[in-house]
């Protein structure tokens, strides 16, 4: 007797807590990465039991929460593979991604969400690499809202917080786009950049001077986003938060700094613990860059 594949056995496994009311609607489900740890299979074949489970209507991606129970009085789409279109796809894709990070999109993945072949899909994005550029296309085609600040200080600052913004909205951006050396060709992110060279020329910055200001805020703002989508997949592999995390190790951590090996960082934390916030972090570190890029203008104007 020729058993199921591994993806249908815990598709099953999930099928019956959901039909047995363990899970009810709106729950999270195990996400991909739960999956590969709870029965010790590989990411591909977690991806491929949730695609089962959405493809019977059973489970949705929500943004910034992950993989949840359907609702049964929930509306249905239309019929697999009806008006489909490039938007639509790209549309879903990032739905996706922001729910369940990009390592769990996939073409198969996303062909199933509309209940329709992997080929039918191909006919709009011819394949992965294509869909995560117009993903990303996408998400810079909005402008910022106030492109109109007075000094070169002023409008970087509005520029970077609207790329953060995108970055906290979408934490699979930072990963897609962090090839410094080999960017994308996509005219609106390249808009982005545009716009921030525009705001430093005038200033007596050389070429180079300018291109690595625009490189070095970049870089910044994707090297924090990128713990920001680390610390997303890691809250839905463990089901923690930040704090409720920190507490569960708080007797190793209280065992390691009072061990008299780090005497400047035991003394850091009294009443008033340090309370890490990325948003914080940010800020900070954006404000130390671009006082640093002031004083290079200062000295471009004394030469």
């Amino acid at each position: 007797m020729v058993s199921d594949p591994p993806y249908l056995r815990i598709a099953g496994d999930i099928r019956r807590r959901i039909t047995s009311g363990e899970l009810g609607p709106g729950d999270p489900v195990p996400s991909t990465r739960r999956i590969t740890q709870e029965w010790g299979v590989a990411m591909a074949t977690a991806s491929k039991a949730l695609a089962a489970l959405a493809q019977e209507g059973l489970v949705r991606a929500v943004p910034g929460v992950g993989t949840v129970v359907a609702d049964g009085r929930r509306e249905r789409g239309a019929a697999p593979g009806q008006g489909l279109n490039a938007e639509r796809v790209i549309r879903t894709a990032i739905e996706l991604a922001d729910a369940e990070g990009l390592g769990a999109l996939s073409m198969r993945r996303i062909a199933t969400e509309f209940g329709t072949s992997t080929m039918t899909l191909y006919r709009h994005v011819p394949s992965k690499g294509e869909l995560v550029r117009l993903m990303a296309e996408a998400v810079f085609r909005e402008a910022p809202t106030d492109p109109s600040a007075a000094s070169w200080r002023a409008r970087i600052t509005v520029e970077a917080r609207w790329l953060w913004a995108r970055y906290e909205r979408h934490p699979w951006l930072a990963r897609a786009m962090a090839a410094l050396t080999r960017p994308m060709a996509s005219p609106h992110a390249m808009r982005y950049t545009e716009r921030v060279l525009a705001s430093l020329s005038g200033l007596g910055l050389t070429p180079a001077q300018m291109l690595h200001t625009h490189l070095t805020l970049l870089g910044f703002a994707q090297g924090i986003a990128v713990a920001m989508e680390l610390e997303s997949l890691a809250r839905q592999d463990t089901g923690m938060t930040p704090d409720e995390w920190m507490a569960s190790n708080e007797p190793r951590m209280e065992a390691i700094q009072t061990s008299g090996a780090y005497p400047t960082l035991s003394t850091l934390f009294g009443p008033d613990e340090f309370d890490l916030e990325l948003g914080t972090l940010f800020e900070f570190g954006l404000e130390r860059i671009l006082d640093g890029v002031q004083v290079l203008t200062e000295q471009a104007t004394t030469l």
